[in-house]
């Protein structure tokens, strides 16, 4: 089943900025997306999950217990943060702040799964996949993203799409829970350029 690529994001508004995913239809990606990944590998055995904080890990979680329900599947789940590999990191002029990375075992000879919230300009999945060399060689890598929003700068491919939401440059594509964290339903929200852009 191909991805949602409903073009404008006429979601539920809130105080907050438009509501374009809420928790039903996040959980119905992420089973679509588990059952894409199992077609996809022959080898399920050699799955590694790799969550990027902080929005992958309770995607991660998620896709984790998928695997398990449909396929059987105990695969490892990491957490790797990126922000010492980003290309932007000397130009910014802010002290980045880390995040936790728990990284179970080495990756070497695993097929690779990269887990984002959201991808737009790419840079954060090259830096991922920089800091992933840190633990071993992976036989592949491969990236699910719940939210491509486009605007790519570097080429950088999408295997496993939740959806496609276009938008402007400046607007915030932000997955969160309840009281701005990850718990509780999740949903994916649009906010206006002022807010800022990721990547």
């Amino acid at each position: 089943m191909p991805p949602d690529t409903t073009a404008p994001h006429h979601g539920r508004q809130t105080s907050q900025g438009s509501a374009v995913l809420d928790d039903v239809a996040i959980n119905r990606a992420l089973m679509r997306m588990a059952h894409e990944v199992v077609e996809r590998n022959e080898d399920l055995s050699s799955i590694y999950l790799v969550a990027i904080p902080n929005g992958g890990v309770p995607l991660g979680r998620i896709l984790a217990a998928n695997l398990k329900q449909i396929a059987g599947l105990d695969a490892p789940l990491g957490i790797l943060d990126t922000t010492l590999y980003r290309d932007d990191v000397a130009t910014t002029g802010e002290r980045p702040m880390l995040r936790a990375t728990e990284m179970p075992s080495s990756v070497d000879e695993r097929v690779v799964v990269l887990i984002e919230d959201v991808v737009n300009t790419g840079r954060t999945i090259r830096a991922a996949m920089d800091a992933l060399m840190d633990f071993g060689r992976p036989k592949a890598v491969q990236v699910v993203s719940l939210v491509d929003r486009g605007h790519r700068e570097l080429p950088i491919k999408i295997d496993f799409v939740g959806k496609n939401i276009p938008t402007q440059p400046g607007e915030l594509v932000e997955l969160r829970g309840r009281e701005g964290g990850f718990e509780g339903p999740l949903e994916v929200v649009v906010l206006p350029p002022e807010a800022g852009a990721e990547a």
